[in-house]
C-alpha cells in the first residue's frame, strides 16, 4: 500500500482542493502561542509559501517556493520571511540573503517521487529573529508508529493568517517519503508537518505538493527531514550550490504589535501550488 502511495504521486494533480478538515484560524497574538516561528514567505514576482524557522536566521521551506522552472534559484533578496503574518502585520520579518537548496532537488525536473524527497531548500536571513519574539523548531523523524500529526499553514482562501489543522493523519513512509491527508491548497508549500514528541512539538516533515488521490480522498506528501537538513546546512557552511544575494542591504528586523497595517500588505497575492 505504502509502495502505491509512493508511486501515486506522478499522477496526483497538484492543483486539487484538499477537503477543509477542522481548520482553526490563529487570529490573535494568543492564538500564535507556540507557532510565532511559522511565516509567510513573499517572493517577489512569484506568489507566497509558508515557512518555518528551525535557527533564529534559517527559514526551512520547499525547493519549488524559492525556484523558476529554466531559471534556477531566485534572489534570496527578493524572498522576504514574516514571522507569524496576520491581516498585514507581522511578528518580525526580514529578506533573504543565501539560499541553499538540496543539491538532489532538480527545478527542472517532472514532479516524480525522488524530486519530492528532496523539494526542500534554507533560507538564510539577513537579520536573525530574536528567540524572544519567534522560538526556532527542532527538525526530527517521525516516531515509530507515528500515526497523528498536525500543520499549520497558509494558502488560497486563507493566506492573511495562518490556519492550524490540530490533527490529520500520516497515511503512509516509503523510502523517506511521507503520505499525509492534512489539509492543503496554494500557497501550503513549504508548510511544516508536526508531531508532539515529548512535550514540544517538533518538524517531521513539510509539503511538497497534494492533491487528490484515486478515491477523492486528500493526499499530500512531504519527506522525511533531518539528514537532508544537515546536508544543507553543510552547503551553507561550505558555500557550495549557495545563491548570494544580489544587494547586501539589509532590513532590520523590528517587533510589530498585531493589527498595525503594513503597506504592502494585500490580498491579491499569488499562491505557489503544493
Amino acid at each position: 500500500m505504502i509502495r502505491a502511495l509512493a508511486l501515486s504521486l506522478c499522477l496526483i494533480a497538484p492543483t486539487a482542493q484538499a477537503q477543509n478538515s477542522s481548520l482553526i484560524r490563529l487570529t490573535d497574538r494568543d492564538d500564535l502561542f507556540g507557532y510565532e516561528a511559522v511565516g509567510r514567505l513573499d517572493m517577489q514576482g512569484k506568489g507566497t509559501c509558508t515557512g518555518a524557522l528551525i535557527a533564529t536566521d534559517l527559514v526551512l521551506t520547499a525547493a519549488h517556493c524559492v525556484t523558476q522552472r529554466g531559471k534556477g534559484t531566485m534572489d534570496p533578496a527578493k524572498v522576504k520571511f514574516r514571522a507569524g503574518y496576520r491581516d498585514g502585520d507581522a511578528i518580525a520579518e526580514a529578506k533573504g540573503t543565501r539560499i541553499a537548496v538540496h543539491e538532489r532537488y532538480d527545478p527542472d525536473a517532472p514532479s516524480t517521487v525522488y524530486n519530492a524527497l528532496y523539494d526542500m531548500a534554507l533560507l538564510q536571513l539577513d537579520t536573525p529573529i530574536h528567540v524572544g519574539l519567534a522560538d526556532p523548531f527542532v527538525v526530527a523523524d517521525p516516531t515509530l508508529n507515528s500515526r497523528d500529526i498536525s500543520i499549520v499553514s497558509y494558502g488560497r482562501g486563507r493566506n492573511e493568517a495562518l490556519s492550524w489543522q490540530r490533527k490529520c493523519r500520516m497515511r503512509g513512509k516509503f523510502d523517506g517519503l511521507i503520505a499525509f491527508n492534512c489539509d492543503v491548497t496554494f500557497g501550503s508549500s513549504g508548510a511544516p508537518v508536526f508531531e508532539k514528541i515529548g512535550h514540544r512539538v517538533k518538524i517531521v516533515s513539510l509539503v511538497s505538493r497534494g492533491g487528490l488521490d484515486k478515491n477523492g480522498d486528500v493526499l499530500a506528501f512531504g519527506m522525511e527531514l533531518p539528514r537532508a537538513v544537515s546536508e544543507m546546512k553543510q552547503q551553507l557552511r561550505s558555500g557550495r550550490g549557495v545563491t548570494e544575494a544580489a544587494t547586501t542591504k539589509t532590513e532590520r528586523v523590528m517587533p510589530r504589535r498585531l493589527g498595525l497595517p503594513q503597506s504592502d500588505a494585500g490580498s491579491s497575492a499569488r499562491f505557489v501550488k503544493p
